[in-house]
């Protein structure tokens, strides 16, 4: 992809996914998934899957934001609303970026710009599952605001290790600006 050993992240716009950024995108999400490290999936789904997907979330309205340095997906961020009217006020939350852009601040604005949209398009609540290991994730996390619910013990199993993740929320206050 010609992404460059140390990219530097001012030239980074964080847009809407769209259409076009599809492809960029199933790139991004199966090398991060590739990582074994971060992700449920171990390898993004299908190119159509992951076109279905993307363009389901754009039909809900859905936040789903992108890290764009030219025209290539180097992250993202997205939440997804639960299906079940009674839980239509929840999403669960999905991002990655690729290790070369990590520890920039790329993520903080990622976060930002797709919660910001969640409030206003209703959320009342976002839930994420982080593996415990992935301490820079759960630091931003709280960072911006989700805390601690309770551990998945053995909630993931790769390569024959088991991984125990912590289920955190933040829940919108109603004095919370947008």
């Amino acid at each position: 992809m010609g992404l460059g050993p140390s990219p530097d992240c001012t030239d980074i716009r964080i847009e809407p996914i769209a259409a076009a950024h599809i492809e960029s995108f199933h790139r991004t999400l199966d090398l991060v998934a590739r990582e074994k490290k971060y992700l449920t999936l171990l390898e993004a789904t299908p190119l159509p899957q992951t076109r279905d997907f993307v363009m389901g979330m754009i039909a809900k309205g859905n936040p789903q934001f992108v890290a764009l340095t030219e025209d290539e997906v180097v992250g993202w961020c997205d939440i997804s609303r639960h299906f079940f009217p009674s839980n239509a006020h929840r999403g669960r939350l999905g991002m990655g970026i690729l290790p070369a852009y990590r520890g920039k601040g790329l993520g903080r604005k990622l976060i930002d710009t797709t919660l910001k949209a969640a409030q206003e398009a209703g959320f009342l609540r976002v839930e994420l599952d982080v593996y415990e290991d992935n301490s820079r994730a759960i630091a931003l996390y709280e960072k911006v605001g989700f805390v601690r619910e309770g551990i998945f013990r053995r909630a993931a199993r790769i390569d024959g290790r088991f991984i125990n993740a912590i289920g955190m929320a933040l829940v919108f206050e109603e004095d919370r600006p947008a």
